[in-house]
């Protein structure tokens, strides 16, 4: 019986922890900007930060295209923001997880691949221009800060 209970507790803690872990709230790209101002200077110009103007009319509430044309889905962070392609940033947005690398992945920042992507660019339910990774890699998404 103690065991038991032992486990069910335990399962309970990995349980809030994934659930806690699942809920990471999207911050907005503005958020960002305060710490990685040439990225985002950058990225302003591009057209993943104009995504969310593409659409007319109903679309601009339509789920599916919210998918692709704003952060996280959501009408209020429009465009492909920092979050479409790095993760909710709730937690691991504060300076102290970021300056080091390894707590930031931990703490949820996606560092983008191939995949992440052709989320978009090849699964759309519409015609989207010719994507080809390797090409839209090297150009990439945003200036990138001299270390």
């Amino acid at each position: 019986m103690r065991v038991k209970r032992i486990v069910c507790v335990g399962l309970s803690v990995l349980l809030l922890a994934v659930v806690g872990a699942l809920a990471a709230d999207y911050i907005g790209s503005a958020k960002c900007k305060m710490c990685h101002k040439v990225e985002y200077a950058s990225w302003a110009e591009l057209p993943h930060a104009k995504a969310f103007d593409r659409l007319e009319g109903d679309d601009k509430a339509n789920e599916e295209c919210l998918k692709c044309h704003a952060t996280g889905g959501k009408a209020e962070f429009p465009g492909v923001g920092c979050e479409s392609c790095h993760g909710p940033g709730s937690d691991y947005k504060s300076m102290k997880v970021m300056k080091d690398h390894e707590a930031a992945v931990a703490a949820g920042l996606i560092l983008p691949d191939e995949g992440t992507c052709k989320g978009c660019h090849e699964n759309a339910p519409h015609e989207v221009p010719a994507f080809d990774y390797a090409t839209a890699k090297e150009k990439g998404v945003h200036e990138q800060k001299a270390e």
